[in-house]
């Protein structure tokens, strides 16, 4: 591979201009309807790789974006420097700690292979392709969340480098560790996290999968069973069509169905009498509930493993009246004008507990979040919007992690929308200590405070 000469720019790893080979597969990630086209992309191999791409931006003024894998992508960068960590997956189990050190482009699934050799587990989402440090600076709601918190509660260190090109470890205690678990990219890029791990081996979950006819009724099953259930139970339902191609089995092709997604800590034994109101709604097109090796923990939500196009917003509901699901299937279903994936996640628990001082997760008192994903195209920010509107009577806020893409939705008024007022105010004046000249902006942004 050719390396860009760069005068002032020195990296180990490979750096891209715009319209030179290796570019545009530089920039690709899991989301294709938003895409960077930064002026100059540094391919970062190490820390001092991203030290130096920094403080080269810093130096000419220009911002700066990071890509990992691109699931979460929210503001694309239009100029500037893009910082890829996906070479950097190094990952360094501490068995006796209980600890991980993961390097900026480790993936979920990667993680959970390695944590499963010692009898250990992360706090991941539901997604293998995911990145470890991007879902887990968003705060994390991991397939597990009820029973331990927000994966962003349970980070050990930071290494940051800040705008000012300095590689810093931060530690809980520390005012800029607090901000930057819980608001991306905002104060610099992130070269590795240390985070706990679960002493598990396996977990009981799978899905429970409902045909048109029972989508109703299996959303308000499990509307009333998330009223009294154990800490150890995660669950989420997820209403859609399914796509009519020939990937998907065909019974259920082309099919509007309600799947139940959960996953749970405790016996076998004890999961099947949990969920026997759930099976009690009717027949299943799918029913694969079991105990499975927490390495095999992917097959739970089955996201999509392939790159595509899509949208999202959320909503971080304070209760789930009848009211508030009907609202919901109403303005989501195969008759509401755009085609959607809407789905509704059971909170509280632990994630209803503080973390650690000053953490910038906030909206702990949600009992739901109610996410929809579409394509994007005409009439789909008007629909998603329409959405949020149904749920407004209940809605607290939203979760910056469940916000994708969006185009003109993403200013500064959403980003707001992600925090208490006091919170928010706390971070804009750490902004403008920290990053004055908002070097890091291509994201959820916070901007600095005016002095």
């Amino acid at each position: 591979m050719t390396r860009t000469a760069i005068p002032d720019l020195s990296t180990t790893g490979p750096v891209f201009r715009a319209g030179e080979p290796g570019y545009d597969a530089e920039i690709t990630g899991f989301q294709t309807a938003y895409t960077h086209r930064p002026a100059l992309v540094v391919g970062a191999l190490h820390a001092e790789d991203v030290r130096a791409a920094v403080e080269y931006a810093a130096r000419h003024g220009l911002p700066v974006a990071v890509q990992a894998t691109g699931h979460g992508l929210s503001v694309a960068a239009d100029g500037g420097v893009l910082i890829s960590t996906r070479r950097m997956t190094d990952i360094r189990i501490d068995p006796a700690a209980g600890t991980a050190r993961v390097a900026a482009g480790v993936r979920a699934g990667a993680l959970v292979d390695a944590a499963a050799a010692h009898g250990l587990a992360p706090l991941n989402g539901s997604s293998p392709t995911v990145g470890v440090v991007g879902y887990t600076l968003g705060g994390g709601i991991g397939i597990l969340a009820r029973e331990f918190g927000y994966a962003a509660d349970h980070v050990r260190a930071v290494e940051l480098v800040t705008a000012d090109g300095r590689l810093r470890r931060l530690e809980p205690g520390d005012e800029l560790f607090a901000a930057v678990l819980g608001t991306g990219g905002n104060f610099g890029v992130v070269t590795a996290l240390e985070l706990d791990l679960m002493p598990l081996t396996e977990v009981y979950g799978g899905q429970l999968t409902f045909d048109t006819r029972l989508v109703e009724p299996a959303l308000e099953a499990w509307r009333l069973w998330t009223h009294d259930l154990p800490e150890t139970m995660t669950s989420a339902i997820t209403m859609l069509t399914i796509p009519n191609i020939p990937q998907v089995p065909e019974p259920l092709r082309g099919r509007y169905t309600a799947t139940i997604a959960l996953a749970y800590t405790g016996t076998a034994a004890e999961g099947e009498r949990l969920v026997a109101p759930l099976r009690a709604v009717g027949a299943r097109l799918a029913d694969d509930l079991r105990t499975m090796p927490y390495a095999e923990s992917h097959g739970i939500h089955r996201d999509p493993a392939d790159p595509h196009p899509y949208t999202a917003t959320n909503a971080l509901l304070s209760a789930l009246p009848t009211r508030a699901a009907e609202t919901f299937l109403d303005r989501t279903g195969p008759d509401s004008g755009v085609p959607v994936v809407a789905g509704l996640r059971h909170l509280g628990g632990a994630l209803r507990r503080p973390g650690p001082a000053g953490i910038a997760v906030d909206h702990r008192e949600a009992e739901y979040v109610a996410r929809v994903i579409a394509s994007p195209g005409p009439g789909v920010d008007e629909r998603l919007a329409d959405i949020r509107d149904g749920l407004s009577p209940w809605t607290i806020g939203h979760h910056l992690n469940f916000l994708y893409g969006g185009g003109a939705r993403a200013d500064e008024e959403q980003t707001r929308e992600g925090y208490a007022p006091d919170t928010y105010a706390r971070l804009a004046a750490l902004k403008a200590t920290h990053d004055a000249r908002n070097l890091f902006r291509s994201n959820r942004n916070i901007r600095p405070a005016t002095r």
